[in-house]
This record gives structure tokens, C-alpha cells and sequence, in this order.
């Protein structure tokens, strides 16, 4: 059975980085092979891991769409729709030494993403067989969660910042698991960014209040931030940053 490890916060908490490091760290010490998907409409795990993307599961969408509408339609005569669509959603699989990368990508212009939310969670279901690991960046907030996108949660990491704000978001994230019946065996929450690697008393309080297990607490670490400027992986992050440090240890201790 492949163990489904989801990642879920408010936005700007810094998931999709801890999520591309928990995803090194788990081809680190042989967790592969690993499914990574990028659930999130404004994609960039592939930038935290260091991977081009060629295509989205957005981008055949919009193919889809185009084929039905105009008069340049890119699927090949004689081919069907459904035929076509499965040779471009094996194209949205990138394939790394370790791990598999599916990105959900956003649809053009407007309306809604409930196509999109419909292909990801078919190919999730599909794919998720040939994987001990499936690792999902979800996007802020709780709807593939509401909606039952994904096919299961063994393990549900809440990321947050130091603002009460954000722990409040987590606890609602872990009410809402437990109303989905989600029943992950480990729920707990990393706190981002804590400056010196410390929660103050006020965080602290808030942690308890929502009754959320704290699974580790990582520093605000400058170097992030200049990768991130710099378009360097933060997976490059050097065996001796703080935050890469305080990660391992998280994760070790998670007995993945």
C-alpha cells in the first residue's frame, strides 16, 4: 500500500519549500520511489526541486477545450479525445531519478478549477499504485481536502508560521480532516520560520488551544530567501543550513 503524506497551511507559510526538502530527505534514505504532485493552481514545487516542467495537467485542459472550440484542433485526425488526453497526461509525468513530478497547473483566463480538480484527482488515483510515497504540496486553504481530491491521507502535515493567524488555519485544516474522516495516522504541525528557531509564549498558547501536536519547529533562515531571489533550488541548500538541519530532524523523527 503506498503511504500518502499531504501538506496543508495557509498561504505564504512556506509549504511548497518544506515540501520539496521532505521530498529530498525521503530519497535521501531510500523512501523511493516517490510521487511529488504539485496541487496547487499557482504551481512551483518543480522550482523548490529543481525540475523544468514541460506540461501541466492545466495546459491539457486547455488543449481539450481548444479542440472543441477552434478550428486549429491539436488533436490528430482519427485520434479520439479520450486517446489523446491519456498521451498527454502521461506527458505531465516528470520523471526524476528518485521521484516523479505531477504538476497541476492552472487553467487560462477565467473560470473556475473544477476540470483541473477532476483530472488531478483521477490520475492520483490512477498513478498512485506504482509508488511507496505519493507527497502532496496542496494549494492554501482546505478544498482538496473539502472535496475529497485526495485519494487518502496517512500522513497530514499542518505548516504554519509563527502568527497565531496561521496556527489558527492549521487547526481548522485538522477539524476539517477529522469531519472528512481522513483519519491520517499522524497529524501534527511544523511551525516556519521561527526567528532563532523559538516559539514564543503566544504561539505556544495558540498551539494548545487548537489542540495541534507540534511536530518541530524550523528557523527563519536568510539563505532561503536569497535562493529563492537567486532562482536557486532550495533543495541546494547547503548539509549545514538551519533550516535544512532542523528538517532532517522533523522528518527522521516521522518514521516515514
Amino acid at each position: 500500500m503506498s503511504h500518502v503524506i499531504a501538506i496543508a497551511g495557509k498561504g505564504g507559510v512556506g509549504k511548497t519549500t518544506l515540501s520539496g526538502m521532505l521530498i529530498q530527505r525521503m530519497c535521501q534514505t531510500g523512501k523511493a520511489p516517490i510521487l511529488a504532485v504539485d496541487a496547487d493552481a499557482n504551481s512551483n514545487l518543480n522550482e523548490v526541486l529543481g525540475v523544468d516542467v514541460d506540461m501541466t495537467l492545466g495546459d491539457v485542459r486547455e488543449q481539450i477545450e481548444r479542440a472543441e472550440v477552434s478550428k486549429e484542433n491539436p488533436i490528430p485526425s482519427g485520434m479520439s479525445k479520450a486517446d489523446y488526453a491519456e498521451i498527454m497526461f502521461q506527458r505531465c509525468l516528470n520523471e526524476d531519478d528518485d521521484f516523479d513530478l505531477l504538476v497541476m497547473g492552472r487553467t487560462q483566463g477565467k473560470g473556475c478549477y473544477c476540470y483541473v480538480n477532476g483530472l488531478l484527482q483521477a490520475q492520483m488515483q490512477k498513478l498512485l499504485p506504482g509508488y511507496k510515497y505519493m507527497v502532496v504540496d496542496n494549494e492554501a486553504g482546505m478544498e482538496h481536502i473539502s472535496r475529497g481530491i485526495l485519494p487518502k491521507v496517512d500522513t497530514l502535515i499542518l505548516v504554519s508560521d509563527c502568527s497565531r493567524r496561521g496556527v489558527q488555519a492549521a487547526g481548522r485544516i485538522a477539524e476539517l480532516a477529522k469531519d472528512c474522516n481522513l483519519n491520517p495516522k499522524t497529524m501534527g504541525l511544523i511551525v516556519n520560520r521561527a526567528p532563532g528557531g523559538k516559539l514564543n509564549s503566544g504561539t505556544l498558547e495558540e498551539i494548545e488551544k487548537q489542540g495541534l501536536t507540534l511536530l518541530g519547529v524550523v528557523p527563519h533562515d536568510d539563505q532561503v530567501y536569497e535562493y529563492d531571489c537567486e532562482g536557486k533550488p532550495t533543495v541546494e541548500l547547503p548539509d549545514s543550513s538551519p533550516v535544512r538541519v532542523a528538517l532532517d530532524e522533523i522528518i527522521d523523527r516521522l518514521d516515514l
